[in-house]
């Protein structure tokens, strides 16, 4: 049985809302529609989606099973779409997107020398899309910072490097040759916990030592600025630190924090010639081990990806 990716994409908003009434302003069409089309794709699938009674709407075990797989199988088509768009109105183009502190250059410039007539662009990335730009098409290929929803997506390990942690220059751990995590056990981090696995697991951490709401910070600059206004602590990759210096912060290694490790991503469903091409010159594109860690350099390779 073929999905139907329209049904789909009704079922996913209905499992985000878990109410079919904004789920249907959502989508633009009326809910009795909704209702019969979520009805019709149960039936195609054989599965019950839903239980849903006049006050409430929870996903069967079977639902949950069908988001989980939803989601990257429609970002997937977006992709497909957004491709065969470029592909249709004018010049070809190739987009590359990459992190903070991560220099693209001699590979963007690389790319394009061998394709004259493809279009090479660049774009930065946060921690928040840095992996959804490739799923959903925005981007070709993507320097990533591990770790990231690896679903629907393709790895190639690229190089590895140390994290610090960047304070107010003059906190009490700002002056010495390195740091512990224990150390930091009554900061507050200023970035997603999920971003650094070993802080957010120390035992005997508090969940916040800070009562207040942590804030919405989206980009490095918003960080560092939260950092010298002494509202805590962020880590970063040594290559992120160095390349937004200010005077008012200071970053410090971090002893027993295990290296960053940087990746080129790619979505699964992109078969371009020029993707692979591009994996194969970011590989070999790299610096010699004395030069600051950069895209393409050479290093460990992470365990779990290609």
């Amino acid at each position: 049985m073929d999905v139907d990716l329209r049904k789909l994409r009704y079922f996913v908003a209905v499992a985000e809302e878990l109410h079919f009434g904004r789920a249907a302003a959502r989508l633009h069409i009326a809910q009795p529609v909704l209702s019969r089309q979520i009805r019709a794709f149960e039936h195609e699938l054989r599965a019950e989606l839903f239980v849903r009674d006049r006050r409430s709407t929870v996903l069967t075990e079977a639902g949950r099973q069908l988001l989980t797989d939803a989601r990257p199988l429609l970002a997937s088509a977006d992709a497909l779409r957004r491709r065969v768009q470029r592909a249709a109105h004018g010049r070809p183009t190739f987009t590359i997107a990459f992190m903070p502190g991560i220099i693209v250059t001699a590979e963007a410039r690389a790319i394009a020398a061998r394709h004259p007539d493809l279009a090479v662009n660049v774009v930065r990335t946060s921690w928040d899309d840095q992996a959804d730009i490739v799923r959903e098409g925005r981007a070709d290929v993507s320097y990533v910072r591990l770790p990231v929803d690896q679903r629907g997506l393709r790895l190639r390990p690229l190089f590895t490097e140390p994290r610090v942690v960047v304070l107010p220059t003059d906190h009490r751990l700002a002056g010495k040759e390195s740091v512990d995590l224990a150390e930091l056990i009554e900061e507050r981090l200023l970035q997603d916990p999920d971003a650094v696995p070993e802080w957010r697991d120390l035992p005997n951490r508090r969940t916040d030592p800070d009562p207040r709401p942590r804030p919405e910070l989206n980009s490095v600059e918003e960080k560092l600025e939260h950092v010298a206004a002494y509202a805590g602590m962020v880590i970063l990759p040594l290559s992120t630190a160095t390349f937004y210096t200010r005077p008012d912060v200071i970053h410090v290694p971090v002893a027993d924090l295990r290296p960053n490790q940087v990746c080129l991503a790619w979505a699964e469903g992109n078969r371009s010639p020029q993707v692979h091409e591009f994996v194969d010159l970011a590989v070999r594109q790299g610096p010699t081990p004395d030069d600051r860690p950069r895209a393409g350099s050479g290093g460990a390779l992470g365990e779990g990806v290609e």
